[in-house]
């Protein structure tokens, strides 16, 4: 946890000093994975209405013991298993990490049925890492004519992890990239993408996402405190 976070000592002052380092524009996202109840009512409380979570049971149970607080907005940002589509598509407004075409053309199947079109954004994988999933940038803009004929899906924008273990500048400069893969993207007239949201900086990397033009931050750890 970085020093100033730790000056709060409570849920609603870390809100309030993260939201001193973030431009208006920029959409906050509590990565709630593995945290309570209690603490996310926390976060509601001092103004967060956007929550991340990695697995989708744990969502869909969060969701429930929450339906009184019906003006959140459930983000998924881990992994999405093939078979879990449809519990998904049920549970979130946003899907941040589709990883692949097969992946998104299993939810625009799924998605026909439903009247909302699910807002979803492109895991990109800037550099070599065998923990992440995620398009090559060469892959994905082979895919894109394709992923364009998915009408039952709103492309939202990209979305990035970074490998464990870069400088600031090695940072700055992969974040950069994904806004730039962003913008060439952009310049075609495409009929349905719209990549104009970056998902993309954590606790240890957000200002520097920040600087290098995210959209939306995926703070955790800097929020809630370490999980067990």
């Amino acid at each position: 946890m970085t020093a100033f976070s730790q000056v709060g000592a409570t849920i609603a002052g870390r809100v309030f000093q993260i939201r001193q380092t973030l431009p208006p524009s920029v959409r906050l996202i509590a990565v709630s994975k593995q945290v309570s109840i209690a603490a996310m009512r926390e976060a509601y409380a001092a103004g967060i209405r956007d929550f991340g979570e990695s697995r989708v049971q744990e969502a869909e149970e969060k969701r429930l013991q929450l339906r009184d607080l019906p003006d959140i907005t459930w983000h998924l940002i881990g992994h999405l298993q093939s078979n879990k589509v449809q519990r998904a598509l049920e549970v979130f407004h946003w899907i941040h990490s589709v990883d692949s075409l097969k992946l998104a053309e299993r939810l625009n199947r799924y998605a026909a049925g439903y009247e909302q079109r699910p807002r979803i954004c492109l895991q990109v994988k800037l550099l070599p890492d065998p923990n992440k999933q995620g398009w090559s940038v060469g892959d994905l803009l082979t895919d894109l004519s394709q992923l364009d004929q998915l009408e039952h899906l709103e492309i939202c924008g990209l979305m990035t992890i970074l490998p464990l273990g870069l400088s600031e500048a090695e940072k700055l400069e992969a974040f950069l990239q994904t806004r730039n893969l962003a913008d060439s993207i952009c310049q075609k007239d495409w009929q349905r993408i719209q990549v104009k949201e970056l998902s993309m900086g954590m606790s240890n990397d957000y200002t520097i996402a920040v600087q290098a033009g995210a959209t939306m931050v995926r703070l955790g750890r800097i929020l809630f405190g370490d999980r067990p």
